[in-house]
């Protein structure tokens, strides 16, 4: 791939006697949007969270656009090193599968702290920027809401919008739809497909077959701590190459991928 723009390199993660991810090594292009896929356990969140060394590897380099983000093995990290690791965690957004919204702040207020705070923005420059995310995300009329009374499917478009008035260059999903009812789940599909209609570089743990095949420009099919598989979606999903992702998706009962099947699960 010729634009690296994230680049893991060689991850290795143990806890304790069970390796996670086994030397797993992924490009992301800038503006691509890029799919992990495969069955519970096998190492495809804690690729995720290695992307911003939220779960530190063992082994193994991560470089956004050229610069190291962390590198292991290491001693003891120098204030240097932690200055930098956290200029990088400021332009990565994460959208974890549970909303982590204040619950103390209104949708308005949620957005607007974590500017204050992060950014050091002043208030009416980071109110200017919340309410655009809100309106971008379908919650203009959510602003004065506290979290309680938002929906899952509000909540979690509150914790997307909150994570865009950052201005990140590229933005981390572990299964973000996971923990809503099935009638909430199109609402935020819906903003990260528009996500990826303006181009946003974007890694996504989901287990929302239909959605990868619309929005993804590759699909990374993992198992026991290693890619096993990746591809172009439609190419990936109906001619799979190893025996492995054709267990996978007969298990499934996906092997053929109907184009009115938009929304099938993995």
């Amino acid at each position: 791939m010729a634009d690296k723009y994230l680049e893991l390199i060689g991850i290795t993660t143990r806890f304790g006697d069970v390796e996670a991810l086994q030397g797993v090594s992924l490009s992301v292009a800038r503006g691509e949007v890029v799919c992990l896929i495969g069955p519970s356990g096998c190492g495809k969140s804690t690729l995720l969270r290695a992307a911003n060394w939220l779960t530190p590897p063992n082994e193994g380099t991560v470089r956004l656009d050229g610069s190291v983000v962390g590198h292991a093995p290491q001693g003891r990290a120098t204030a240097a090193q932690i200055r930098a690791l956290n200029g990088h965690r400021a332009r990565i957004g994460m959208v974890f599968q549970q909303f982590n919204v204040w619950p103390h702040l209104t949708a308005l207020e949620n957005v607007v702290r974590a500017q204050m705070v992060v950014l050091r923005r002043d208030k009416s420059e980071a109110e200017a920027k919340a309410r655009q995310a809100l309106a971008d995300v379908g919650l203009s009329d959510k602003m004065d809401a506290w979290p309680e009374r938002l929906s899952g499917g509000q909540k979690q478009r509150l914790a997307i919008a909150r994570t865009l008035a950052m201005d990140p260059v590229l933005m981390l999903m572990d299964e973000p739809t996971s923990a809503l009812d099935p009638e909430l789940v199109a609402e935020v599909l819906a903003v990260l497909q528009r996500l990826a209609e303006i181009q946003m570089t974007m890694l996504i743990v989901t287990h929302e077959l239909g959605f990868a095949m619309r929005v993804a420009d590759r699909i990374v099919f993992m198992e026991a701590g290693g890619i096993v598989e990746q591809g172009p979606p439609q190419e990936l999903l109906s001619n799979p190459r190893t025996d492995r992702l054709k267990a996978f998706l007969d298990k499934l009962s996906l092997t053929t991928l109907p184009k009115d099947r938009e929304h099938a699960e993995i």
